[in-house]
């Protein structure tokens, strides 16, 4: 896996701001930029797309929302969607590591079983899912879920 990222204010010639945008080894383009640095607005971003932590953790997301998905077919439930709500803290002094990690599914679909989708959850959590359970070496990660019949 490979991926580029490159701060946008040198490309302008600007050299000010935080952007940044990162290109995927698989050809995908995906922005990113700082918080607005009142007291030095040059070492600041302009919030136009996301901090790298927030994807960082929208990433954690996807990987644990395909994982259950996935599990979820496999197992030939009538999965209809799937959605993944995380909340975080974060270390208060660098690096700002996230200490806690809060993720509440909602997973819709009909006559899904309680314990399935429990399952696919832990399962994700325990072996599948790589960037929540690197995320796991710093901070604590629950799970909660609903289930909406479909």
């Amino acid at each position: 896996m490979e991926c580029t990222v490159s701060w946008t204010g040198a490309a302008t010639g600007t050299r000010s701001g935080m952007g940044f945008v990162a290109e995927t080894g698989s050809g995908h383009v995906v922005n990113m930029d700082g918080a607005p640095d009142e007291k030095n607005p040059a070492n600041g971003g302009r919030n136009q797309a996301p901090r790298p932590m927030e994807m960082l953790l929208a990433g954690a997301g996807g990987c644990t929302a395909y994982d259950v998905v996935l599990i979820l077919k496999r197992g030939r439930h009538d999965v209809k969607g799937c959605s993944v709500q995380l909340t975080s803290e974060r270390a208060e002094t660098d690096p700002k590591v996230f200490t806690k990690i809060h993720m509440q599914f909602t997973v819709s679909g009909k006559s899904l079983p309680a314990g399935a989708v429990e399952r696919a959850i832990a399962m994700s959590h325990d072996k599948y899912c790589s960037a929540t359970i690197m995320l796991g070496k710093t901070a604590e990660i629950t799970t909660g879920f609903d289930i909406v019949e479909a």
